[in-house]
């Protein structure tokens, strides 16, 4: 499955994940769960579906403690990361994301290998992985840099 796929179906998951809310999405039942493997429009994979439910519930007990996900996501900022100064500079996964994935999978999520907890990082602007030549490099490094002081 590429990104781009599930990039232009977005819309279609917002909308049949009660628009990523994570508390509704933690209360969908088997009627739910059957609606969504019937939606054409998302991916309706019964393992990714079920796991998806399955981490929206895992979720609550981690915002409860850390406050947000995003609070939790941020203990895992790597020390020091060098934006890619070319192609061959972009990683996949680091230490970080591994640590993270870890993690999560011992909280109860599924599908969370370092690959996806680095998309993660990179997506939440945890990471800034813009090459240092990019247009909106130093816009993501603007933005990292704000939420770091909430975050961190």
């Amino acid at each position: 499955m590429s990104w781009l796929t599930i990039l232009r179906k977005r819309p279609a998951f917002r909308a049949a994940f009660a628009g990523f809310d994570v508390e509704a999405v933690a209360r969908f039942g088997d009627a739910d769960r059957d609606r969504l493997l019937a939606d054409a429009g998302i991916v309706r994979n019964r393992l990714k579906v079920e796991a998806a439910l399955s981490n929206a519930r895992a979720a609550l007990p981690v915002i409860d403690e850390f406050g947000s996900l995003a609070a939790f996501f941020w203990r895992f900022r790597p020390s020091a990361h060098a934006s890619p100064r070319t192609r061959d500079g972009w990683v996949s996964e680091t230490a970080e994301s591994r640590a993270l994935a870890k993690e999560l999978k011992r909280r109860g999520f599924r599908f969370v290998g370092p690959t996806t907890a680095w998309s993660t990082m990179q997506a939440a602007g945890i990471v800034n992985d813009h090459a240092a030549g990019c247009c909106v490099h130093g816009a993501v490094a603007a933005e990292q840099r704000a939420a770091a002081a909430r975050f961190t």
